[in-house]
């Protein structure tokens, strides 16, 4: 009898001990991890980038400046302007218009006073219509502030070429990356190659006209 009254006096001793340190312990764990939460939860303040978008501005009105090298004829200045449609982000149609005026040839400078060509003649105007396509979709960072879209794209169309007083169909091919300043203006550093076959020095020959030029244009 007395032993069994000894066996539940024990059990109710480290009931009650149990019961008392329980609360403590619990507590010191729930401590411990705030301090570890504390220690290890980072301060950063991240900044806020304002990136501008086409929005529905899908005409864009284009003027360029660059060089076109003639074959037989030099590298010659060339101005022109561009209007394109863009039907969606990847794809845009684009109809461009630009004028040139040629030197002369090696073998008139060579001959002294022979002339293959007018004056007028040698004025070569070009007119086209191409189908583009936009890729590699990206931004350029200039400052913490300052953050500019750009892609690069590619395009093929055909049209027609006037030079020396004859018309010529022309196929043209091309490649450019369109860097936006503004979600309504856009700078253009593109090349695009003209060919067509003429038969000026009395066989037909084809040639591949190469143009390098900048531009810039607004859309609305």
């Amino acid at each position: 009898m007395e032993t069994r009254f000894q066996r539940l006096f024990l059990s109710a001793l480290l009931l009650g001990i149990f019961s008392i340190t329980q609360p403590a312990f619990a507590q010191d764990e729930g401590s411990d991890e705030d301090e570890l939460e504390q220690v290890i939860t980072p301060d950063i303040k991240r900044r806020q980038i304002k990136e501008d978008d086409l929005d529905t501005e899908n005409f864009e009105l284009g003027v360029f400046y660059g060089f076109l090298s003639i074959e037989d004829f030099g590298t010659n200045g060339v101005a022109g302007f561009t209007l394109a449609y863009h039907i969606t982000e990847s794809f845009f149609v684009e109809a461009a218009y630009g004028t040139s005026k040629t030197q002369k040839t090696s073998y008139e400078l060579l001959s002294g006073g022979v002339e293959l060509l007018t004056g007028d003649q040698r004025d070569l105007t070009y007119y086209n219509l191409s189908l583009g396509y936009n890729f590699l979709h990206g931004q350029i960072f200039m400052s913490d502030k300052w953050t500019f879209n750009n892609h690069f794209y590619l395009m093929a169309g055909a049209g027609n070429t006037d030079f020396a007083a004859k018309d010529y169909f022309t196929t043209t091919i091309g490649a450019g990356l369109r860097f936006y300043t503004t979600d309504w203006l856009a700078l253009d550093l593109s090349m695009r190659g003209h060919s067509f076959e003429h038969e000026l020095f009395g066989e037909a020959k084809r040639i591949t006209n190469l143009e390098s030029r900048l531009g810039l244009s607004v859309f609305f």
